[in-house]
């Protein structure tokens, strides 16, 4: 099989505990995830299969949305429900404004702190499992991107938010620096993401449904999956240089949408029966094959 499949993760496992689920219901190794949730997390985990996987690096850049409810009052470890309490506080009265107004110092590019406890690598070792080996271990400093956040419901010791946000922003981070910008402290109770680029929860497998009849019958193919990308449609001619690895020339590639695209920006080549041939990038006067699709249309599995 080749293709996309979203999985509604269930609490309690692991994002690589999907995958292999995955693996093993297909009898397939090439499986992977783009956009790693926690396992207290729930919601949309985007999984490539076969020649999919080829699209998990640009993927995994997409934005993301979340709900997330926020206990305030008690900060843990791990910043979420897991792990063990490490501070607790006293919650002020809190109302709307008040929260918006702490909120707003988020919005927009900003430094951000990741969790201790994390899959992020330090000289290739996760901080999680240096955290739990008793290293000392700063973890880093990044930059990341707050889109949005709305107040969806607030009470004495509970914050729930609708949150849109890029590539690489951790959510427990969050609660913790809002809980400490709002008095107190806080970690995240319960998370769920809704959206991950273009996929959402409409249409989603169960993650403890995952049989291969279940997985084929949910299974986007590569044609869509690809879509999300920058189209280029390409000549018969153009999807033999593809085919060969050769510098795509202009006049093999059917429409001049590409000259708008960035240097770095990938772009899907298509070729006339309507199927993904390779990913590229524009350079100089034509384009670049970054990586090739190997199986054939009669491989893909349709929706």
């Amino acid at each position: 099989m080749n293709g996309i499949l979203v999985v509604d993760k269930p609490s309690g496992c692991t994002s690589h505990d999907v995958v292999q689920r995955v693996r093993w219901a297909l009898g397939q190794r090439s499986v992977g995830h783009a956009g790693t949730l926690d396992p207290l997390a729930t919601g949309v985990l985007v999984v490539a299969i076969g020649e999919a996987t080829k699209l998990v690096s640009y993927l995994q850049l997409d934005d993301k949305r979340y709900d997330v409810t926020i206990a305030l009052g008690t900060e843990t470890d791990s910043l979420d429900a897991d792990g063990e309490v490490v501070a607790t506080a006293d919650v002020p009265r809190l109302d709307r404004a008040a929260v918006d107004a702490a909120l707003q110092r988020f919005i927009g590019r900003h430094p951000q702190k990741a969790p201790d406890l994390s899959a992020i690598k330090v000289a290739g070792t996760p901080l999680h499992r240096r955290a739990r080996r008793g290293e000392q271990v700063a973890a880093p400093v990044r930059e990341v991107e707050l889109h949005e956040a709305k107040v969806a419901g607030l009470s004495e010791e509970r914050l729930r938010l609708h949150l849109h946000c890029g590539t690489g922003f951790f959510v427990r981070s969050l609660a913790r620096d809002l809980a400490r910008a709002l008095g107190t402290v806080g970690h995240v109770e319960s998370l769920r993401r809704t959206s991950s680029g273009a996929f959402t929860l409409d249409g989603a497998l169960a993650g403890d449904e995952l049989s291969r009849e279940a997985i084929a019958a949910r299974l986007i193919p590569m044609r869509k999956a690809c879509e999300v990308l920058r189209r280029v449609d390409l000549t018969e001619q153009g999807v033999e240089d593809a085919r060969h690895g050769r510098p795509i020339a202009p006049e093999v590639i059917v429409r001049a949408t590409w000259r708008d695209a960035s240097p770095g920006e990938p772009l899907a080549l298509f070729g006339p029966d309507g199927e993904p041939v390779a990913l590229g990038r524009r350079e100089d006067n034509g384009i670049r094959i970054v990586r090739g699709f190997t199986a054939p249309a009669s491989d893909v599995v349709s929706r």
